[in-house]
């Protein structure tokens, strides 16, 4: 007998597959191997056993129905056989004749569903199972197949999955006990159907319960959470390849269809041709009379009763397997399978954000869901961004220790101790722990979210935020509201701007960098800035087109502006009339072609800045004289040909910035400013420097670099206070000796020049050192051994 278990490679699959296959599947799986027993049994009965017994019978050439006359003759026969009486009709035929009737007979007398039903049987039975399990075979899906399973068990299996569980189920059991009581008092009697429908659902729950009690499960190792890592970002790929097609359902379905029409067509010529196995049959050979003397023979069909009653047995096997096939049919149209909700997860676990998913992935989702449920229910943790953020989380606190982060601490330039962190995929926990920590800086980190714990760091004064998206605790915003001083945000959309930041009542300094849009002055933003009733420094790096009303609506207490454009022009600066507190005020890049009359009216200003604008004229810096505390003026990085005559009614001016300008002669009203200590014209066409410089008697800065000088004045050395001079990159040949006046001179820089020499006067400068002479090698080689000994010396 031929064993069943050689048919195993035509359903054979990996063990690990057995979660695609439903209930339908398994049973008509067993369903297939008692056909398949049936088949084979048959097919062995054909190999060993006689098939087919003859014997001739002599009839008279006349008989129209030679088959009838031997019926009846037979039946004479066997009535005088039971009568026992013994009667035969002697031949001379042998042994080898019989067995050549035999064989002729069966060929030329019976039925063909008598002769191959057994070769059928086995035939459809293995089409069967190979159509069950092509889908597992067929290249295009088998490895969609493998990688869904390989990730699912590893899914079930992973530490995280259940300490994820856990935290949602376990995470205040008594407030979920007592919302279920309240919940059931509160609500009317439920419907047989709705109370059968809620243990359902809260059944699925029950597995996970019982992980919760166990408190070592949810404790995670480094190793543990790597893997983890690693699946999130598997199972994200898998979920992006595996949706885009619907080979599977289709595979699915086609092979469904297929058994459906080959149940119909079996079930159909098997039950028109099971009456065609007989147990007696009329054989008439004609060719063969010669050989035997006999044309004419009554068989007996020896396995005909048996084939007869295992046709019946399988058709009655095919109806079943047909029914469950229609059923499967019916599932498969019926449900929408190519879509699937995880709600009631959502619902159980209180991950809310676990997404729906379509297409392929969603049918071996339902199909899973016919093994068992739990295993959606574990694998939809890992398509939480919630839970990956969380296992994120965790990965960060082991990577980054208390000790490990104080180690970056550092002082920044507002003297605070500062904590940066850049490009990480979260802010670690441990952060926190840092209670000496002043000033945080993040750049670059996404889905920040502040706990309730940053309340620990009582100096914490400053957080600025560099491309991040950074959410709040509702503690973490109240300990900020009274703690924080400083806030820095640079964002590339003005969605990215935390809606917080406007309840932080003690802010004082608020930078902003970033595009505002052109809409900005109309923009709740910027609306929402007259809160922040602290606030004294405002820095926006952006594209306004005007001075929103939000800046001066806290006008009040602003003591300094800074308007950083990127080359926008901007217009309507009629509201800086009323920002009278202002101390300082930048309008950088703003594309200004004069200085703005509003700037006048601002009696309490020291400083301004208009660098990198389009100014050409400066006349109205005559208005400046109402501007009785302004003493830095910063006008550099524009296109002034000239300084008007008006400057020296700037009386009150202390810094003075014109570099990087057109300016080709510097007016000696310029050196009425007497109180200017600070004078940087460098990057100019000037050519000239008038004697009345030596009016400076307060000059502590003096910078010309970049200019087409080609002599100094005595008197430039008679501002016996200079302690940088800077007269690089000129066509100087000569310097004069009286630059030994210069006793507290600390810095010169003459590189870039024509000169031959230097003189030894230079020894005189005393604080003069080494470092701070910027001249050749060659030319300083030049000095007295004694005075290059004497500036080399620290």
């Amino acid at each position: 007998m031929i064993p069943v278990m050689e048919f195993r490679q035509f359903s054979e699959q990996q063990p690990a597959f057995r979660v695609l296959k439903p209930w339908w599947d398994v049973f008509t799986e067993y369903l297939s191997v008692v056909m398949l027993m049936i088949g084979v049994f048959g097919c062995t009965l054909q190999v060993m056993q006689d098939k087919i017994i003859c014997l001739p019978h002599k009839v008279s050439s006349g008989s129209e129905n030679i088959c009838e006359v031997n019926r009846s003759i037979f039946l004479h026969l066997q009535s005088n056989f039971s009568n026992g009486e013994m009667r035969g009709v002697k031949n001379n035929l042998d042994l080898q004749q019989y067995s050549f009737i035999n064989q002729m007979c069966y060929e030329k007398a019976l039925h063909w569903y008598a002769k191959y039903f057994p070769y059928l049987v086995l035939i459809h039975t293995l089409v069967f199972m190979v159509c069950s399990n092509f889908w597992f075979k067929f290249p295009g899906s088998s490895s969609k197949i493998e990688h869904f399973i390989s990730m699912l068990s590893k899914c079930f299996d992973s530490p995280w999955t259940t300490r994820a569980l856990s935290e949602v189920s376990g995470e205040n059991p008594e407030e979920k006990d007592q919302k279920k009581s309240g919940t059931s008092r509160s609500t009317t009697p439920l419907s047989p159907e709705e109370s059968s429908l809620e243990k359902t659902q809260s059944l699925r729950s029950i597995p996970e319960k019982i992980v919760v009690d166990k408190p070592s499960a949810s404790v995670l190792d480094k190793k543990e959470g790597e893997q983890a890592k690693a699946l999130f970002e598997k199972v994200k790929k898998f979920r992006l390849h595996v949706e885009e097609g619907d080979i599977l359902y289709l595979m699915y379905v086609r092979q469904t269809v297929f058994k459906v029409l080959k149940f119909l067509v079996i079930i159909a010529y098997n039950s028109f041709l099971v009456n065609k196995v007989h147990n007696r049959v009329c054989c008439e050979v004609k060719e063969i009379q010669d050989v035997t003397g006999y044309t004419v023979f009554e068989c007996n069909h020896t396995m005909a009763h048996l084939f007869s009653k295992l046709s019946y047995c399988y058709l009655f096997l095919v109806a079943i397997y047909g029914l469950t096939s229609l059923y499967t049919s019916y599932w498969l149209f019926y449900r929408s399978l190519k879509e699937y909700s995880f709600e009631y997860v959502r619902h159980e676990t209180g991950i809310s954000d676990i997404p729906d998913v379509k297409n392929d992935f969603a049918f071996m989702l339902h199909m899973i869901d016919q093994y068992d449920p739990l295993y959606s229910k574990r694998f939809a943790v890992f398509l939480s961004e919630v839970s990956e953020n969380k296992l994120k989380q965790l990965n960060l606190n082991h990577e980054w220790t208390p000790d490990k982060l104080r180690q970056r601490l550092q002082t920044n330039q507002n003297n605070r101790l500062e904590l940066q962190l850049f490009m990480l995929p979260g802010l670690p926990d441990t952060v926190f722990e840092l209670t000496e920590l002043q000033s945080l800086k993040l750049e670059i980190i996404n889905n920040v979210t502040i706990p309730a714990s940053v309340s620990q760091l009582e100096d914490l004064q400053e957080l600025s935020l560099y491309q991040c998206s950074l959410k709040l605790h509702t503690t973490a915003t109240s300990f900020l509201k009274e703690n924080l001083k400083v806030l820095r945000v640079k964002f590339d959309d003005n969605k990215e701007l935390p809606n917080w930041m406007y309840v932080l009542r003690n802010l004082e300094e608020l930078y902003l960098s970033g595009s505002l849009g052109p809409d900005a002055s109309k923009n709740i933003v910027l609306e929402s800035l007259r809160e922040l009733k602290c606030l004294k420094t405002l820095y926006l790096k952006s594209n306004l087109t005007k001075i929103p009303q939000s800046i001066v609506d806290v006008s009040s207490h602003l003591q300094r502006l800074y308007l950083h454009n990127d080359g926008t022009k901007l217009v309507m600066l009629n509201n800086l009339k009323k920002m009278t507190s202002l101390i300082e005020l930048e309008l950088v890049r703003c594309d200004l072609e004069r200085i703005p009359h509003a700037i006048f009216s601002l009696t309490s200003l020291q400083e301004l800045d208009l660098k990198e604008n389009n100014l050409r004229s400066i006349e109205e810096i005559v208005s400046f004289q109402h501007l009785r505390k302004l003493i830095c003026l910063k006008l550099w990085h524009n296109g002034i040909m000239y300084i008007p005559e008006h400057i020296k009614k700037l009386s009150s001016l202390e810094r003075l910035y014109f570099s990087h300008n057109k300016i080709e002669i510097l007016p000696s009203h310029l050196f009425l400013c007497n109180k200017l200590r600070y004078l940087d014209v460098s990057h100019n066409d000037i050519r000239f420097i008038p004697p009345e410089i030596g009016v400076l008697q307060s000059l502590q800065y003096f910078s010309v670099t970049c200019n087409k000088l080609e002599n100094l004045p005595d008197e430039l050395f008679f501002c016996k206070k200079l302690k940088t001079v800077k007269l690089g990159k000129n066509s100087l040949s000569i310097l004069s000796p009286k630059i030994s006046y210069l006793t507290l001179l600390t810095h010169l820089e003459l590189k870039g020049n024509h000169f031959e020499f230097l003189p030894q006067e230079l020894g005189c400068c005393s604080a003069l050192k080494r470092s701070g002479l910027i001249v050749e090698e060659t030319l300083f080689e030049t000095l007295p051994s004694d005075v290059r000994d004497q500036m080399k010396a620290e």
